[in-house]
């Protein structure tokens, strides 16, 4: 055998182990990425990672040797598709109004009166129990919400946390300490961007939808979140769930009477013991189906077609 023909022969096999080896680093990032993603590693820097191991790999020689194969159109093919998973998992982790409402208060959806669409929002968790028994009434009834969090509660409860987000809830901000006095703009920037900086750190959620704890307007929150283009979201009908005298079953009647096209309804799982919510949430949740209503998360509702009612 000739010194010629036997370096043909190796080259051949180099060639065919650099196709194996980029292969099966592919197939580590996409075991890596895809399967069990976690939460805290935010998709956006996932999808530059993976752009600049695509750059890597076309940028190599071998790569072009083997680019016109099989072998190679299928690694390519293979990068693609994992991008287009992890920029879709970020447009899932991202929650940004649309901008006709970013910097506005909003207290209800402006929707057709035919379109009989409702908001569940719920705030003060995530909270031990109380969260976790809501979410497995809303996900036997197939409902989405949105859930308003607390720095100080989500510190405390970020397992829940990941669960909430990991069943397709919407999250929205409700500062770190709950305060309602009067404060200067660098307390109010403290209280929401710390609490904006724990969930995404948490959960890999970037948010920009508010809630000013107690609906307080006036104390410099607001001012902050509208500032920095944050939709400031209110509601239109509230549960009461806070009153301490009042029984589940008030809760459902003052849902069920308030309930209109577009509304946001207020309740909480966190800030105390939210039992009577619980009691109260399948009985809501079935005389709302009752009344025609189908479910949406804040994000959801608006970014529906605004009509005149």
């Amino acid at each position: 055998m000739s010194g010629n023909h036997l370096f043909q022969i190796l080259r051949k096999k180099w060639r065919f182990v650099a196709i194996l080896l980029t292969g099966a680093a592919i197939s580590l990032v996409l075991g890596a990425l895809l399967p069990e993603f976690q939460p805290n590693d935010h998709p956006g820097t996932a999808v530059a990672q993976v752009q600049n191991l695509n750059q890597s790999l076309t940028s190599n020689p071998l790569f072009h040797e083997v680019g016109d194969n099989q072998t190679g159109f299928n690694l390519d093919r293979q990068i693609q598709q994992l991008l287009t998973v992890l920029e879709s998992k970020e447009k899932l982790l991202t929650f940004v109004p649309p901008e006709k409402f970013q910097g506005t208060t909003i207290f209800e959806g402006q929707v057709n009166k035919s379109d009989k669409v409702i908001a569940l929002t719920v705030d003060d968790g995530p909270w031990p129990e109380t969260t976790a028994q809501m979410l497995d009434i809303f996900q036997q009834n197939d409902v989405k919400a949105t859930f308003f969090w607390i720095g100080k509660s989500l510190e405390s409860s970020p397992e829940i946390a990941r669960r909430v987000v990991a069943e397709g809830h919407a999250i929205g901000n409700h500062t770190w300490h709950h305060p309602y006095d009067p404060m200067d703009a660098a307390t109010a920037a403290d209280e929401i961007d710390r609490t904006a900086k724990l969930i995404y750190e948490t959960t890999g959620v970037k948010t920009t939808y508010f809630r000013p704890p107690g609906g307080v307007l006036n104390n410099g929150l607001a001012k902050y979140a509208k500032e920095h283009n944050y939709s400031v979201v209110m509601w239109s009908v509230t549960s009461a769930d806070t009153d301490p005298r009042a029984q589940p079953e008030a809760f459902v009647e003052n849902v069920l009477k308030g309930a209109k096209p577009g509304a946001i309804v207020l309740m909480h799982d966190g800030g105390g013991d939210r039992s009577r919510t619980i009691k109260a949430l399948p009985d809501m949740i079935a005389g709302l189906k009752k009344q025609g209503y189908r479910f949406v998360t804040i994000p959801e509702l608006l970014e529906m077609p605004e009509q005149q009612a």
